[in-house]
């Protein structure tokens, strides 16, 4: 590693001297500083683009040229003239400035050169080819190459420290606007611009009344060859140990229509589609109750217990197919939607050592091997109606479904061995309808309706031998005449959500609005679930226990109504947007012929402020205050199995908690000398928090030994007197000089909160931090390096138990096309996994790819290879109310690969 470093570091040094500085200023015609403007070098002899610069707010340019040079200068800016100048450079920096007049003759001006970069009002212009070296082969590679965007190692796009919102492709959406989609799909040589949309909205309408500064789109300009014609891939390969891979994936985009479909089949460990992007497939429906202080989620199940860790896993199968299409019956009318089928067969392997907070709990040792078995669907269709400037409807249907099963083969130390089983087949249904009307330029309306239908019905099932360590005999009143244990469960949820809100906007110039919200919230859940025994003749047992009800029979009501007001000012730099919102909450349970009933008034202010340094820089301040609530899942009384070691107990008469949310941002991002900085502090403090008070069973000691406690623990939730605390720091510099990019940043992350753990309170904190550092380059004519530090370390303090585990992790990326044929690409990274006394583990990875593809051909041959040094295992630690974990994982061996791609 220190040797790569080294060279890099003489590379970019010899590079540097080669060059010379060339800087000035450009102004118009009475001497104004233009920002903005387009400074490029074309060189001469090569009639190359060689180097290109922005001016900055007091018109300043830099650019960077060889020695002895010839030079064709182009200055241009927007409505101007553009600037045409030579320049011939010797042995020292040149100062130069240029002066822009009116363009008379602007239609007969015709450009012949691209510019990289192009800013109009609020939208940057990459040219895609001004970056690309050739190595690229998805849009993931381009965006990591353009200056202020950042590629997440999930395929999420971040612009100046800002999620990316949407991605659309030619102005329509792709798969909704799902960002890792776009960059693990579409063809780097299709892209030929990227458009970034700061300040965007969806609503034309309703385009700077609120805060808009944060939301970014980007928008993918397709190459001419490329539209009205389908393009893509047709992907296929085997390996040994019958390991194969086929990726089909075709587009087609046209003014009316556009056609995607992508699929992935692959045994590999190269999963298309995770948890994650499945929880993040939201249908793009916007929560009615947005901002108004009330913070009610309905709890899903959904694929909860499916834990896929990436390509982390054993093994992994996994098959994939999506579609999606925009049509455009009009040019006031666009219908959308798509279809989503990932299927996935897993099994992973792990061995976990369990700490637990209480000394007299006796570590535990496991051993678990599962098995899941995944099938997912979702469906959306959407249509935007927008007649005119002053009228836009939309309506969006959205359907989840899925079959899940996971089977566990599980060994405790204590418990000894354990089969479980998990099975579920939940679905939602979403429906969206929003109209926006404007009245005239200073009255707005917007109406929103949310509809939520979801149904869930999980089962699980634990079979255990009788032991003294397993204390839940008698709180279930098992029959223990069995051979085994076998103890099952049945739950179902139902919800029914509605949400509507109507927003009136009066516009009292440019510079300020007045905001009056009137909205519901209301949800209807129904909660059924029992426990009951499996006999050895297979007969179902149904329970009874003098201590608990082990069954659930809830009906829970809540409803929000509410009104609110903000106003909205600017005033030079600073943008100032005060609120408040009254409402009248009602909640209501009905369980074992009896009924809770609250009802209550709060007045819940926020607040923000902006302060608006110039166009790309700028710093933020947001307040608020929220009203927290559960769904019903914490209040149902009868027993409830979370696991063959936990049974859990609901608590109808839970109060809600009360939150405060403060947050600072600050971005920065500098066209004249690329640097990109953004900085995130979150503090929230939550009153009477939700928190759970767990009893864990006793086992008698025998003779003169002395009672112990076991694993088991029984868990109710209840509201504490002590507030729970977090704190979030977040922080990233990036810098490029000339071919060089280079980054640091870091997070900081502090949380305490309280827990009642057999009558004892205690006080839990975690304190992670996790700094990052790269430095890359992006050579045209020369192999491009990725090297970078990463290091995590997590605190877990418990009262009597504390731990620190440390991750250090270096990692080299190498990018190279050579002999114009030849693409090579290798990913390297190592890991050394420790606590305070000693190395746990240390592991690495290497996944390398060497392609070949004659110009002007559509075949490409690729040879690749994932977990090319074999590594067996790697570690991973966590920390919950009760007990400190660390986890070793066993992962996928050496996969090597054979594909052909054609290309269309």
């Amino acid at each position: 590693m220190k040797n790569i470093l080294l060279l890099l570091l003489c590379f970019t040094a010899q590079t540097t001297i080669a060059q010379i500085k060339f800087e000035g200023v450009v102004k118009d015609s009475v001497g104004k500083p233009l920002e903005l403007a387009n400074v490029i070098a074309l060189n001469k002899a090569t009639n190359t683009l060689e180097s290109y610069g922005i001016t900055n707010n007091e018109g300043r340019f830099r650019l960077a040229l060889k020695k002895n040079t010839n030079y064709a200068i182009k200055v241009s800016f927007i409505g101007l003239a553009t600037v045409n100048d030579s320049l011939t450079t010797k042995e020292v920096d040149i100062t130069k400035d240029f002066v822009m007049k009116a363009d008379k003759s602007l239609d007969a001006v015709e450009l012949t050169y691209e510019m990289p970069v192009t800013i109009k009002g609020d939208t940057i212009i990459y040219n895609a080819d001004s970056f690309k070296n050739g190595s690229e082969k998805k849009l993931g590679d381009v965006l990591k190459k353009l200056p202020g965007i950042e590629v997440t190692d999930d395929g999420e796009i971040e612009v100046e420290g800002k999620a990316v919102t949407k991605v659309m492709v030619e102005g329509k959406e792709f798969f909704d606007g799902d960002s890792k989609l776009a960059t693990k799909n579409i063809p780097a040589d299709a892209v030929d611009k990227v458009e970034v949309l700061k300040n965007s909205n969806e609503v034309s309408q309703l385009r700077g009344l609120g805060n808009d500064q944060d939301n970014v789109m980007i928008n993918i300009k397709l190459k001419e060859g490329k539209k009205n014609f389908w393009f893509g891939e047709i992907t296929g390969g085997i390996g040994p140990e019958e390991r194969y891979i086929a990726n089909p994936r075709l587009f087609y985009y046209s003014p009316k229509y556009s056609v995607n479909f992508i699929t992935d089949f692959n045994n590999i460990g190269s999963i298309p589609f995770t948890t994650r992007d499945y929880f993040n497939f939201s249908g793009g429906f916007r929560n009615a109750a947005r901002n108004t202080g009330t913070n009610f989620n309905v709890a899903s199940s959904d694929i909860g217990f499916l834990t896929l860790r990436n390509n982390r896993a054993k093994a992994i199968d996994s098959k994939f197919g999506a579609a999606n299409f925009s049509y455009s019956p009009k040019k006031t009318w666009d219908i959308t939607g798509f279809a989503i089928y990932s299927g996935s067969r897993t099994e992973l392997q792990e061995n976990s050592v369990n700490n637990y907070i209480d000394e007299t709990t006796p570590d535990e040792i496991t051993t678990t091997t599962t098995r899941q078995k995944s099938d997912l669907g979702l469906f959306k269709l959407s249509s935007t109606y927008k007649p005119n400037s002053n009228n836009q409807m939309d309506y969006d249907i959205f359907a989840k479904v899925s079959q899940q099963t996971e089977t566990q083969d599980f060994f405790s130390s204590l418990l000894g061995n354990i089969d479980e089983r998990q099975a579920q087949n939940p679905y939602s249904f979403n429906q969206n309808f929003n109209y926006y009307y404007t009245l005239s330029e200073n009255h707005i309306f917007a109406l929103e309706a949310q509809h939520l239908l979801q149904d869930e019905d999980p089962f699980y099932n634990a079979r255990l031998a009788q032991s003294e360590q397993f204390r839940f005999t008698d709180v279930l009143g098992l029959n223990t005449s069995q051979t085994f244990l076998d103890i099952a469960q049945d739950k179902r949820v139902k919800t029914n959500k509605f949400d509507a809100r109507l927003d009136y906007w009066y516009v009292l110039n440019q510079k300020s609005n007045i905001n009056i919200t009137a909205g519901t919230t209301l949800s209807s859940q129904q909660f059924d679930s029992e426990i009951f025994q499996l006999l050895d003749s297979g007969s179902k047992l149904s329970l009874f226990s003098a201590q608990q009800a082990l069954e659930n029979d809830v009906n829970y009501n809540f409803s929000d109504t509410y009104v609110g007001m903000h106003y909205k000012i600017k005033s030079g730099k600073f943008t100032f947007t005060p609120g408040l919102t009254a409402h009248a909450y009602s909640i209501k349970n009905t369980q074992f012929d009896s009924e809770f009933k609250d009802t209550f008034t709060r007045f819940l202010p926020d607040a923000n402020i902006r302060v608006q340094f110039k166009d790309s820089e700028n710093l933020n301040f947001a307040y608020q205050m929220q009203t927290d609530f559960t769904d019903v899942n914490n209040l149902a009384e009868g027993l409830v199995f979370n696991n063959y070691n936990s049974i859990f107990r609901g608590n109808r008469t839970l109060e809600n908690a009360l939150s405060h949310n403060l947050n600072l941002s600050y971005f920065s991002f500098n066209l004249f000398n690329y640097t990109n900085i953004f900085a995130f502090l979150n503090y929230n403090k939550r009153v009477d928090p939700i928190r759970n008070r767990s009893q864990f069973l006793t086992i008698p000691g025998s003779g003169t030994d002395p009672d112990v406690l076991s694993t088991n623990s029984v868990s109710t939730p209840f509201n504490s007197n002590f507030a729970d605390e977090t704190f979030t720091a977040n922080g990233r510099f990036e810098r490029t000089f000339g071919k060089i990019k280079a980054s640091v940043g870091g997070t900081l992350s502090l949380s305490k909160f309280n827990q009642e753990i057999n009558g004892i309170r205690n006080v839990n904190e975690s304190f992670t931090q996790a700094y990052r550092t790269r430095v890359s380059t992006n050579f045209r004519n020369a192999p491009n390096i990725e090297v970078g530090y990463n290091l995590t370390i997590n605190n877990y303090d418990q009262g009597n138990n504390s731990n620190r585990f440390i991750t250090n992790s270096p990692f080299v990326n190498v990018d190279a096309y050579f002999l114009k044929s030849f693409i090579f690409t290798a990913d390297y990274s190592y890991f050394n996994y420790s606590n305070e006394e000693r190395t746990i583990n240390s592991y690495n990875f290497l996944k390398a790819e060497l392609s070949y593809q004659k110009k002007d051909s559509q075949w490409e041959y690729t040879v690749s290879g994932t977990n090319l040094l074999n590594t067996k295992s790697l570690n991973q630690d966590n920390s919950n109310s009760f007990l400190t974990s660390t986890s070793e994982y066993f992962i996928q061996p050496r996969y090597v690969i054979l594909s052909v791609k054609y290309n269309l």
